[in-house]
């Protein structure tokens, strides 16, 4: 009885101490965090490396950036290349539907002093068009970025369809520019008439010098409080998810430290961003993918 009681004892303290150290399972360990290059992936990695130095200094660990264009998405998810994804709303509800994907941050944007947790789609032309409205957009060349594309193709048909306008049947032609960069100046140089991207694109590129606003028409512009232009409703910001498989302990970590994240640290300030907030509601995503995949 004495040894089991001493026994007992000394497997008290191991436990005690193994709690101790609960990193010791995940030294040396590397993780990567999947990001969607929607400007392309040296705009990704641009924009997003310093989101690694900050988890790395803030967990202890190192990330890495593994920036993904619109096809790799899915493939890298199911074949576990990735411990952490930061994608488009759309994307994310179809990933925690098929894969268990679970958002631990939502990103809070950054313009004008303003920090904004929702953002929409912009609708437009070059400014020397006759299209006005969506209902003159019937038998034009319009283009997207991606059909998966959430901002800058699926709250736009959304909207279409709202308006009786069936996006896959009632344009002349229906293209993907790969890139929201890559639509805009599609629309700009004349090769399509029209076409849609997420909000502050417009605006970024302007400010970038790649492009002047006034060369553009907006259709169906929204003029409300939104600091941002754009044509469509409004929906919940990007979240940053962790897989089903990763590690409970790094997914805790890496969720404190983006909230923990202030409007001037160097990875806010390189992003254009005000942080991360809890995650959001993202029902309102699901409803208008549902809309759109069930387009007449």
């Amino acid at each position: 009885m004495k040894f089991n009681k001493k026994l007992m004892f000394l497997l008290s303290i191991f436990c005690l101490i193994l709690c101790s150290f609960p990193s010791l399972s995940l030294a040396g360990k590397t993780f990567k965090v999947g990001v969607l290059a929607k400007r392309g992936k040296p705009k990704a990695m641009e924009k997003w490396s310093a989101h690694m130095k900050y988890l790395s200094a803030k967990t202890g660990h190192d990330f890495i950036l593994v920036p993904l264009a619109f096809d790799e998405i899915f493939s890298s998810v199911s074949l576990r290349k990735i411990d952490f994804i930061l994608t488009n709303p759309g994307f994310f509800v179809v990933l925690h539907k098929k894969f268990g994907v679970k958002a631990i941050a939502s990103l809070v944007n950054y313009r004008q002093g303003m920090p904004l947790n929702r953002f929409g789609g912009v609708i437009f032309t070059r400014n020397d068009s006759s299209i006005e409205k969506s209902r003159d957009l019937r038998e034009t060349s319009f283009m997207c970025v991606k059909m998966t594309s959430f901002g800058g193709a699926q709250m736009a048909f959304k909207h279409f369809l709202d308006r009786g306008i069936n996006p896959f049947e009632d344009f002349r032609k229906l293209l993907e520019g790969g890139t929201h960069d890559a639509v805009v100046y599609a629309v700009r140089d004349g090769i399509v008439e029209a076409g849609t991207v997420r909000s502050d694109t417009l605006e970024r590129m302007a400010a970038e010098g790649k492009i002047r606003l006034k060369d553009f028409r907006i259709i169906d512009r929204v003029k409300d409080s939104f600091p941002f232009i754009h044509s469509t409703v409004l929906y919940p910001e990007w979240p940053f998810a962790s897989l089903k498989f990763t590690n409970p302990e790094i997914v805790q970590a890496v969720s404190q430290a983006l909230r923990a994240m202030k409007p001037n640290d160097q990875a806010a300030r390189r992003a254009k961003i005000a942080g991360w907030s809890a995650p959001l509601n993202y029902r309102p995503v699901s409803e208008c993918l549902r809309a759109v995949k069930n387009a007449p």
